[in-house]
């Protein structure tokens, strides 16, 4: 890569002066503000180009605004003049936009994606051709379009133009040249003339030129007076003399003449020229200005006319008129240079009751999430007021914020804890507040009894109902929330009342119906529950049961006189209760299956035996099948009966 770079700007010159060869400007500088544009002929591609321009301390030029444009189209206008070589109609040259590789297009940004090699971030102006290409996977570059065969005008901005960034054995398609920018602290004024001369400037990027409307620091001035240069020549240095000011440290015209005076150039002077006889004359200035230290130009008495005051400060002159000082507005201060202003973070005083936000030349305060403006403080928002409240159901505003509550029944819910979700109090790890049967409710529970059993007053435990099986008692059946179903048998099981209740307290004490109990049973009742041998509910599939914890038997016609005895047979019957529902269950289904394997198998058995028939027909003979059957031959006369009579004869 050293090898073939170095072979390139070998090469460079041996272009340039092919170029010029044939007529044509080698090269261009146009200079204005603090930097300088040159245009450049040359098939080189992009990378070699700006080795190029940084080998003279600048980098391919940038085109960050209209007027930047502006000058370094006046660049190109001076390198295509009519002389010029016409190879082509249109030409590419480089500017120093580019995309490296890997990084894609982005339609949203004015640039692209593309960036400005000398820095930078993303600038507003734009003169796209046409969109570019969504391309990630190689380096593009940016180029100017050009009209070769004829000279462009100054206010015709070139179009820009992207594509592959080229090698040093191909630069790429149509590419003519480049343009190259150069940054300096300051200028110079050109060098004024009072009679026959010229003047030749040489800048520290080594162009040089004799027409330039702002010289850049640094550089050089040849000055040789007379017609052919003969009556000797004058070098001048643009140095810097102070903030701001550049000058070649000479006074007076150069190659003031006798003969012409005033009338040569105006005798160098920037505004008036006095003709003082024999040859003499003198600069000097319109009203309200002065003349400066070269004697030739003329500076406003103003020291503020010059607008040397940048930004949002103004410039107010002191009282002699001589010097000015730079003022901020308020919310600015003046930055290190003092021609500047930068703002002012008010913020830090801490000037707001809870939060500030810094803006240019001012701030403003908010409140915090919670709060509202009052009156230049901030005050309690109350969430909970009506058209705020945010909560499903309960809510209680706090200092700065607020929180939810649930009526009871409810928990709190939600990802913002603003919803609230029902309670399913039949379940857990006592299984529900009921003694049998529970089913949950939105905000509540009801208590359920297995068959036979009805809900005590305290709405929890279950007491002997007048549905149990066995015989009936004497009295009027209880009144119950749903008809009872019909039974199959003395077996039979029939649902019990099933009513709202509020939760098991240690209240409820009640002696005919306790909590965790039953009550004793009649002696004259009998029970004949079958044993099946699973628990089951009555209930939904949700619904939990909760089994007993004894298992005794009752004998038909066994009188118990003691309470143990009388609470394990109301245990043993719950018990029977729920495993015979099960066992009836279970039978139904079993039942339902054996159907089933039944009608599958007749069906199977029909399709065998018609299968069969089907077979044995085939294979069984027929009666014609034991005779053989001999060849039909022709019928022959039978042979005469001799013992037959003979026609009319008499038997």
């Amino acid at each position: 890569m050293a090898t073939s770079t170095g072979m390139s700007l070998l090469l460079l010159p041996l272009l340039l002066l092919g170029w010029a060869g044939t007529g044509a400007v080698a090269e261009a500088v146009v200079c204005a503000g603090t930097a300088c544009y040159t245009a450049h002929w040359g098939k080189l591609s992009a990378d070699q180009a700006q080795v190029n321009c940084s080998t003279n301390g600048g980098n391919l030029a940038t085109v960050r605004s209209a007027e930047e444009a502006q000058r370094v189209q006046q660049a190109l206008a001076q390198l295509l003049r009519p002389e010029a070589p016409l190879t082509t109609r249109t030409g590419k040259f480089w500017i120093g936009l580019q995309r490296d590789k890997g990084k894609c297009l982005d339609s949203n940004l004015p640039l692209k994606g593309f960036s400005w090699i000398g820095g930078g971030g993303d600038t507003p102006y734009t003169n796209w051709q046409k969109e570019p290409k969504n391309t990630c996977i190689s380096k593009r570059c940016v180029s100017l379009l050009l009209d070769l065969s004829l000279s462009p005008p100054t206010g015709r901005l070139s179009k820009w133009a992207e594509g592959p960034c080229g090698s040093p054995n191909s630069p790429g398609s149509n590419i003519e040249g480049f343009v190259c920018k150069f940054s300096f602290e300051g200028m110079c004024r050109p060098l004024a003339l009072g009679g026959p001369g010229q003047v030749t400037y040489t800048t520290p990027f080594q162009a040089t030129s004799s027409s330039l409307e702002a010289v850049p620091f640094a550089s050089m001035a040849n000055v040789a007076c007379g017609d052919e240069g003969k009556e000797g020549s004058h070098y001048f240095l643009c140095k810097k003399k102070g903030a701001d000011v550049f000058d070649w440290g000479t006074s007076g015209p150069l190659c003031v003449s006798s003969k012409l005076s005033c009338s040569f150039n105006n005798g160098g002077c920037q505004q008036y020229c006095f003709d003082g006889g024999e040859g003499s004359f003198r600069c000097g200035c319109q009203p309200g200005f002065r003349l400066m230290d070269d004697l030739v130009t003329c500076t406003s008495r103003n020291p503020c006319s010059s607008n040397p005051c940048r930004g949002v400060a103004t410039c107010k002159p002191d009282s002699l008129g001589k010097s000015y000082r730079c003022h901020c507005p308020p919310g600015y201060q003046l930055d290190p240079s003092e021609l500047d202003c930068r703002d002012v973070d008010e913020c830090q005083a801490s000037p707001c009751a809870q939060e500030c936000i810094n803006t240019p030349g001012s701030f403003r305060c908010t409140c915090w999430v919670g709060y509202e403006p009052d009156e230049g403080t901030c005050r309690d928002l109350d969430e909970c007021a009506p058209g705020r409240n945010p909560c499903a159901q309960a809510c209680t505003n706090t200092d700065g914020s607020f929180h939810c509550s649930c009526e009871e029944g409810y928990k709190v819910a939600g990802e913002d804890g603003t919803q609230c979700q029902d309670v399913d109090e039949c379940t857990g790890q006592g299984a529900g507040p009921c003694r049998d049967l529970c089913f949950n409710v939105p905000g509540s529970f009801r208590c359920g009894c297995l068959p036979g059993w009805e809900l005590a007053p305290n709405g929890v435990s279950c007491i002997l109902g007048h549905t149990s099986p066995g015989p009936p008692t004497e009295g009027p059946a209880p009144p119950t929330d749903r008809p009872a179903p019909q039974g199959e048998g003395q077996g039979s099981i029939a649902p019990s009342a099933i009513t709202s209740s509020p939760p098991r307290g240690p209240e409820d004490t009640s002696e005919e119906a306790p909590t965790m109990g039953r009550p004793s049973l009649p002696s004259n009742i009998l029970f004949t529950h079958a044993p099946p041998k699973l628990l089951a509910s009555s209930g939904p599939p949700s619904n939990k049961v909760e089994p007993s914890t004894s298992r005794p038997t009752a004998a038909a016609g066994h009188a118990e006189s003691a309470d143990g005895d009388s609470m394990a047979k109301q245990n043993e019957g719950s018990t029977n209760g729920q495993k015979l529902l099960l066992f009836y269950i279970l039978g139904t289904v079993v039942a339902i299956l054996l159907l089933l394997a039944l009608a599958l198998g007749l069906l199977v058995y029909r399709k065998r035996k018609a299968k069969r028939a089907e077979k044995r027909e085939k294979n069984t003979p027929s009666a014609a099948d034991s005779y053989s059957w001999v060849p039909e031959r022709a019928e022959s006369r039978a042979k005469k009966n001799e013992y037959s009579p003979t026609p009319g004869t008499d038997c």
